[in-house]
């Protein structure tokens, strides 16, 4: 919880072993990207779980070098 922003940060301080994602449509507005700003630095992404609804919810494993 928290946001892009937040995630971002923690992204780039090393401190994520899982990522949950849920991706929900958006008619109006935008939203803060969580990998903005990261193109530079590859993450390895492994899928644990999907669940799709009226939103997505993505479960990924960060797999470490």
């Amino acid at each position: 919880m928290g946001g892009g922003s937040i995630g971002r940060h923690f992204i780039e301080a090393g401190l994520v072993d899982e990522l949950r994602i849920s991706l929900v449509p958006v008619l109006f507005g935008a939203g803060i990207s969580m990998f903005a700003g990261l193109e530079d630095r590859h993450i390895e992404l492994e899928p644990l779980e999907v669940i799709a609804t009226s939103t997505i919810h993505m479960r990924f494993k960060v797999v470490r070098g």
